[in-house]
């Protein structure tokens, strides 16, 4: 079985070795939790993603050193402010063979850690530099609950974006029916995390069974939301296999099944080629 994450972040608490052993202990504690069998283990890919432009270098080493690691570089909606203060050089990302997206970007309403105004210039620079690189971009969008401001006036950008020849995902989706079908329109890819494991994420699991099977991805946002039975501690990819079987259940599949079918998804999106199989 083999199984991609497409969207984790390596915060470089650890050397990358030592990370990657934690990542196979827990991949084989998701699996017995799943009451599978713990060897072998997934052949596992990645995407390590930035946030920022220390992130975005961070992404790039442990992609260098780590097996069938690739990484995207951007800038979150919550640092939007402190680039345009700053505004390091992010070309030194453009030809780097394993630079496969721009991102992470996009906006974020729910904790305004930067006004909508700079981020929504960010976002829109980002977008621009994603066309002129050719790669996909990696959408983060969130806002306050019963709120769809950031998803709008994200679907303004992306309209755009997608007509000039853009690929993108939005990751970790929470939105609404109305604006995933908009986005789906546009041809996005759609990432499911562990929150679909959540007890109170109907909505996630209600919009998962929407999204067409060839534009699925599975990712793990870590260190962030830990999926059940391991929620509130610390997430890796090796948990991935969690948010898959979630996704399996929902779509009336095996894990699997759907392991494989975003795998194929994920090489599709970020481009790597028949020889990198």
């Amino acid at each position: 079985m083999r199984i991609f994450d497409t969207h984790f972040h390596f915060t470089g608490d650890a050397a990358p070795a030592e990370y990657l052993n934690r990542v196979e202990i827990d991949a084989a504690r998701a699996l017995r939790a799943l009451e599978l069998p713990a060897e072998p283990l997934p052949e596992l890919w990645l995407t390590s993603v930035g946030g920022d432009y220390l992130e975005s270098v961070r992404a790039r080493e442990f992609a260098a050193l780590a097996p069938r690691c690739r990484f995207a570089a951007g800038v979150h909606p919550h640092e939007a402010a402190a680039y345009l203060a700053s505004r390091e050089d992010f070309s030194i990302f453009r030809d780097d063979p394993l630079l496969v997206a721009v991102g992470e970007l996009g906006l974020d309403y729910y904790y305004e850690m930067s006004d909508r105004v700079s981020q929504r210039a960010v976002f829109a620079e980002f977008l621009d530099l994603a066309l002129k690189w050719d790669r996909p971009a990696v959408v983060h969008l969130r806002d306050r609950d019963g709120a769809d401001d950031a998803y709008r006036d994200a679907l303004d950008l992306l309209t755009a974006f997608s007509r000039g020849g853009g690929r993108f995902v939005v990751h970790c989706y929470a939105g609404s029916r109305d604006c995933l079908e908009r986005f789906l329109e546009l041809g996005a890819y759609v990432g499911v995390t562990g929150m679909a494991t959540f007890r109170a994420a109907d909505n996630i699991r209600a919009n998962l069974a929407l999204v067409p099977a060839d534009r699925l991805l599975i990712e793990t946002d870590s260190p962030y939301l830990a999926p059940v039975p391991f929620r509130g501690s610390e997430n890796t990819p090796g948990l991935l296999i969690l948010a898959a079987a979630a996704a399996a259940q929902v779509r009336g599949v095996t894990p699997e099944e759907i392991c494989e079918i975003t795998w194929r998804n994920a090489m599709d999106f970020f481009r790597i080629g028949e020889e990198a199989k």
